[in-house]
């Protein structure tokens, strides 16, 4: 049985938890290599398959219109795929050397073997959804992985943090997380329930907009034992994020002079990170995140509002709450 880690996560799988549970097992299916290495480290990261955020969505728009296909749940795994494989480049980026408390596999290997299986990770995915013989599933997951590429690199590249504006965060935000969770609910209904694909998809976007706006709003709020990574990593790593952006339209001259003082150091110390994170909190910049985050949370819920009800689109509902109340 799948680990859960939070009773109000449970109750979204409720409905397809035995769905997601199978999942898990085309995932340790998909994975071995033949090839000690990469079957060791894939061992490491598939021995706790974490949330399976992604695939639980997918499954429940599968089941929106109550005609569950038996594909989805390889769409499941391939969709985690995905997703793992963006993980361990991100760390092998940004040099992180823990995700969820636990080593990351450029800080247990080298980053030569974190990018190397990142990409085998992701021709695992592609050949797995080329085997499905869909081209309109296919299509659109290798789009996603483009986007998502995309995305990463935007975001090595903006490290000046008094022009990065809101729409510059959006389309990061869009590209990095909001496409794969669009993704995963629109491959579900394709196979399950083509009329309410749409709405599926917008649900899913919507919902991905909100999940990065909490992320990006824990690494200011949160500790290194509820994370497992330390206060104020994003500005250790010189990374823009709405909390930042929106404290600097109400700060004053010299706490947005410290802002580009811990921008131009290339190694920030504890004490510079703290303040930042202390003027950010002192001009607004939580608050305001938060309320942009149950913004788009509340459009998602719109989007609820155009399916035919139901326990799955129950689920889906709890899966917003579970988004702008998480603690990790």
């Amino acid at each position: 049985m799948l680990k859960t880690r939070s009773s109000a996560l449970s109750f979204v799988r409720g409905p397809i938890q035995e769905r997601l549970d199978r999942v898990a097992g085309e995932l340790e299916a998909m994975v071995p290599a033949g090839f000690d290495l990469i079957d060791e480290v894939n061992e490491y990261l598939f021995a706790n398959h974490g949330k399976m955020f992604r695939p639980t969505l997918l499954l429940l728009a599968n089941e929106v219109g109550d005609r569950p296909a038996p594909e989805a749940v390889k769409l499941g795994a391939i969709v985690e795929l995905l997703h793992v494989a963006t993980l361990v480049h991100d760390d092998a980026v940004d040099h992180s050397v823990r995700r969820r408390g636990m080593p990351t596999v450029n800080a247990r290997w080298t980053h030569q073997v974190a990018i190397i299986m990142g990409d085998y990770l992701y021709s695992r995915a592609v050949i797995e959804i080329t085997e499905l013989g869909d081209i309109e599933a296919t299509k659109l997951l290798a789009h996603t992985a483009n986007l998502m590429t995309v995305g990463e690199m935007r975001q090595l590249v903006s490290h000046d943090a008094l022009q990065f504006s809101r729409a510059d965060y959006n389309l990061l935000c869009e590209c990095k997380t909001a496409s794969l969770l669009a993704t995963a609910c629109e491959l579900g209904a394709m196979s399950g329930a083509p009329g309410y694909r749409e709405p599926l998809r917008g649900y899913g976007y919507e919902l991905g907009m909100a999940f990065q706006i909490i992320d990006d709003l824990l690494d200011y709020t949160s500790s290194v034992e509820v994370t497992g990574k330390p206060r104020g990593q994003d500005l250790r790593e010189h990374k823009v994020t709405l909390p930042l952006i929106a404290a600097l339209e109400r700060m004053s001259a010299s706490d947005t002079a410290l802002v580009e003082r811990l921008f131009d150091d290339p190694e920030p110390s504890g004490d510079l990170v703290d303040e930042v994170i202390a003027a950010v909190v002192a001009a607004g910049g939580i608050e305001a995140a938060r309320a942009e985050a149950d913004r788009v949370a509340g459009r998602a819920r719109e989007r609820l509002g155009e399916l035919p009800g139901g326990p799955a689109c129950e689920a889906l509902s709890l899966a917003v709450d579970y988004v702008v109340k998480r603690k990790r």
